[in-house]
């Protein structure tokens, strides 16, 4: 990865989405690019390896038929989980609202509980698709952005 991140038609490459839903997704805050916001023409938005990450999600509810505004739902407690080892979670969407489990028994509960869940997303598998993307976009770079981002990730989550 180029270290002022990824560009928009990189980012529908590797996530798999038409620029024109990134845009719109851009454009009505569900996810806006972290690195840099486009400002005029001739200028680009810049999305980091977090940013692909979660619009990697948004794109997997969607083809499961969650709504738009669950993966809102969705991609909010995917940030407030930002220190956690993501890859090693599941993403559970339930009821009203969604949770990040990390062991299997959490999911378990979650179900025993009667919580109603709509769908569930192993986050290993996703980070491993992302990865795999990345690495055909940028063979020679992106096992470095995706270790840099890891450790900048862990300076985050202590």
């Amino acid at each position: 990865m180029p270290e002022e991140g990824f560009r928009g038609p990189q980012v529908c490459s590797i996530v798999g989405i038409t620029y024109r839903q990134l845009d719109y997704w851009a454009r009505t805050g569900l996810l806006r690019p972290s690195i840099s916001e486009a400002h005029g023409s001739g200028t680009q938005r810049r999305y980091s390896y977090r940013d692909l990450l979660e619009l990697k999600v948004i794109k997997r509810l969607l083809d499961a038929g969650v709504s738009l505004q669950s993966a809102r739902r969705a991609i909010q407690c995917l940030r407030e989980g930002l220190g956690e080892d993501l890859a090693a979670a599941s993403l559970v969407l339930n009821g009203g609202g969604s949770v990040l489990a990390r062991t299997g028994e959490e999911i378990i509960d979650l179900l025993r509980g009667g919580q109603g869940v709509l769908n569930i997303v192993p986050l290993a598998g996703v980070v491993e698709e992302l990865d795999a993307a990345i690495h055909r976009l940028h063979p020679d770079t992106a096992e470095v952005a995706v270790q840099a981002e890891a450790g900048a990730e862990r300076a985050v989550g202590g």
